[in-house]
């Protein structure tokens, strides 16, 4: 083994963070599909998150990446920034952004959307308010909810009604609905909701009071055009919330648009740039801005569906078709089971409140690298939900006071000498340490009487925020197991995200997982998710019928009705039949269940449907009657995407110019010696034994003791407890 060099001095004042040149990432490993267009294209996915934007980049057959720190007041300047330094010096002749954004996401959740109204069937205005009586907690006391996103002053009751099947009960009022046109202006409405009783079955109610409205210059989120299925309630809160961010993407999309349009046309030695703009789905498809604008709801869980999709793509790579995926960020943890073939749950809730679009079945719990460690009214350590996020950052960015989790591993001595980014983000050691002494002794040790100075505080405490934030995630990891049906034990976990590989190996630890996998890149990860998508749309239509009263032609039907409607849509705005595919399914149930799954359409979907409740909870009953709710169609547009050859390994002993320095690292209260290593450095086939750290521009590997890490033939790690 090499003789380790010595650690480069820590530095003390971050430099300007924006100071981030372009790196060249794997220019021999990754490789594009031809590309068929006379000019040129630039296939740019950017991930926007709490702290950091990530972007990747695909050109003439490479990856390149950038990461800048977020703009959290106005997130279009980093994505713009970004976009800009991966095109100097580039003349593409077609630019594609495909990027994931928390924009809609964070409306809801701070609660900072539009003045929304709600137009509804005459005497069903407080359904919005009334909800269901499910209680998530069933033991809690004193359940409470999330106040209404339209209060009752701003929703109106319309004289009109439709029957179950779609009949005509009430003709629907056009004089009301003019006169509540009035109260809207007056009322200084943003967004207009239009929810009437079983428009699914017969939309034309709320289509002419969408025309009605239309002089009002607002957003109307027609329901039958947001979500056409049954149940009421669900349907209402969807469509409230598809307005509640209307305004606030459209707005955010729109100054987008105008600044890569601005940058397109400012380059290209041959001409002005053509350039479009994609938005990722929550299902993890991708949209584009113009969709987005319309139906917006689409996109609450567009930042994490980016990750989900390139942990399905490169568990497969690297056989594991099933694997846990963990993104860990600089503000929260994203947690999905990713399975061959499955599909997107159906529905879930943001914010407390209920949603019905298709939905990765992500679990997000507010810890990340920034989250902020306090100590509560009864003395215990607490570590989130607030989190530092880019501005002012953690203690150790050199502006922030909190305490946050990035602050405890830099404590701990697990950070290179030279910062994060490749050295290009210099970290405040001497003003960590000194915070941390501080939060003991005027936080901590007043509580823990007895505790002196020589007992290691900083470290104590250090180790102390990253076994809570353990905790939170763990808990994470077992509910989006338990809900599925499976055990946690029986996957690798596949940890991404700038802080994933900080606490993959403490995770499996904690839940006996065997194997932990570190992709490439990995706090890139969720931004290259986005080159790995494919441009979608879902089509649907309520059934709601009996299986035994249903004829093989009658399903044949509608779905032919529903294609139909695909086709011409796609066909008008200019994709070629060769370029997109189309796949059917049913959502089914027993006879006298409240909700449904959702199961690929086939001549066999009645026992896959039996085999798949068996799966989901543990039993079916094959001999009990079964129904039909909603038939749907999904149109996938498959684009040129990035692949990756596998390399020739070499030896198991890591090349002399891998290994960094070796210097002391704390591991559950105790100080090793440990190694650091360049992860750029190492080949396919070695192999490193802990407690070592292995570096790389995008993130940090940390591996205790017990652990070792295996380089794969895609230059992967594949972390292994040893058995001792």
């Amino acid at each position: 083994m090499a003789k380790p060099r010595a650690a480069e001095g820590e530095g003390s004042t971050p430099p300007d963070r924006r100071e981030n040149s372009t790196l060249l990432l794997g220019e021999t490993a990754w490789a594009a599909l031809p590309v068929s267009s006379g000019r040129s294209l630039f296939r740019i996915a950017v991930d926007t998150g709490g702290t950091f934007t990530d972007f990747v980049a695909l050109w003439e057959g490479q990856l390149f990446c950038r990461k800048l720190p977020s703009t959290p007041s106005a997130p279009e300047e980093a994505l713009l920034e970004g976009i800009r330094g991966l095109l100097k010096d580039r003349s593409p002749g077609q630019i594609e952004v495909v990027h994931g954004t928390t924009v809609g996401t964070n409306a809801v959740l701070e609660r900072k959307g539009a003045r929304t109204a709600l137009l509804t069937t005459e005497g069903f205005e407080d359904l919005l308010e009334i909800g269901r009586q499910n209680r998530p907690k069933l033991y809690d006391l004193g359940p409470s909810k999330p106040p209404p996103l339209v209060p009752a002053e701003r929703r109106w009751g319309v004289p009109e009604r439709v029957g179950v099947r779609g009949d005509v009960l009430l003709p629907l009022d056009s004089s009301a609905v003019l006169e509540i046109g009035k109260r809207l202006r007056e009322a200084g409405v943003e967004s207009v909701a239009v929810v009437y009783l079983f428009s699914f079955a017969h939309p034309q109610h709320e289509e002419e009071t969408g025309r009605l409205l239309r002089n009002l210059d607002l957003p109307i989120s027609l329901s039958c055009q947001v979500l056409p299925e049954h149940r009421e309630y669900e349907r209402m809160s969807t469509t409230v919330l598809n307005a509640y961010i209307a305004p606030v993407l459209h707005r955010y999309l729109g100054r987008a648009k105008e600044g890569v349009e601005d940058l397109a046309k400012s380059g290209g030695s041959d001409g002005p740039r053509s350039v479009s703009l994609w938005v990722m789905r929550s299902n993890g498809g991708a949209l584009s801005a113009r969709q987005a604008e319309e139906q917006p709801v689409q996109t609450v869980l567009s930042g994490p569906a980016g990750g989900v999709v390139a942990a399905a793509a490169w568990g497969s790579l690297v056989g594991f078709p099933r694997v846990i995926a963990f993104d860990m960020g600089g503000t929260s943890t994203d947690v999905c089971l990713v399975g061959a073939g499955e599909l997107p749950n159906r529905g879930g809730s943001i914010g407390g409140y209920p949603i019905g679009i298709p939905l990765l079945p992500i679990q997000t719990v507010a810890a990340g690298g920034g989250s902020i460690a306090r100590v509560d009214a009864g003395g215990a350590l607490r570590v989130g939900p607030e989190s530092a996020g880019a501005d002012p950052g953690p203690v150790c960015y050199g502006r922030g006071e909190g305490i946050t989790v990035t602050d405890a591993h830099l404590a701990l001595g697990r950070f290179g000498s030279g910062g994060l980014l490749g050295g290009q983000m210099r970290l405040d050691v001497a003003r960590t340490r000194e915070f941390c002494a501080r939060f003991w002794r005027d936080r901590l040790a007043p509580l823990w009487s007895g505790q002196a100075e020589e007992d290691q505080p900083v470290e104590r405490l250090a180790q102390g925020i990253l076994d809570v934030i353990n905790v939170r995630m763990a808990r994470a990891i077992q509910l989006v197991s338990a809900e599925s049906g499976r055990d946690p034990r029986d996957f690798p976990l596949l940890a991404y995200g700038g802080a994933g590989g900080l606490h993959a190996c403490d995770l499996a630890d904690a839940l006996e997982i065997p194997q932990a996998l570190i992709p490439r890149d990995p706090g890139l990860f969720s931004a290259l998710g986005g080159l790995f998508s494919d441009f979608s749309r879902d089509y649907v239509e309520t059934l709601l019928r009996p299986q035994e009263r249903i004829e093989e032609e009658d399903l044949k039907r509608i779905f032919d009705r529903l294609a139909a409607r695909a086709e011409g849509e796609l066909a008008a705005e200019g994709f070629a039949k060769t370029e997109r595919t189309l796949s059917f399914f049913l959502d089914m149930r027993y006879v006298g269940q409240g909700f449904e799954l959702t199961i690929p359409y086939s001549e066999e979907y009645g026992g896959q449907f039996h085999r798949m409740h068996e799966l989901r909870y543990g039993y079916a009953d094959w001999g009990r009657k079964t129904e039909i709710v909603v038939l749907r169609a999904q149109v996938r547009i498959i684009p040129r995407k990035p692949s990756l050859a596998p390399e020739e390994e070499a030896g198991p002993e890591p090349g002399k110019e891998s290994l960094l320095y070796e210097r002391p690292v704390w591991f559950s209260g105790v100080s090793y010696p440990t190694r650091f290593y360049q992860r750029e450095r190492l080949l396919p086939g070695n192999r490193i034994e802990g407690p070592a750290v292995i570096l790389e521009y995008s993130g940090t590997t940390v591996m205790p003791p017990p652990w070792m890490a295996r380089v794969d033939r895609y230059r992967g790690l594949v972390l292994t407890r040893q058995r001792r």
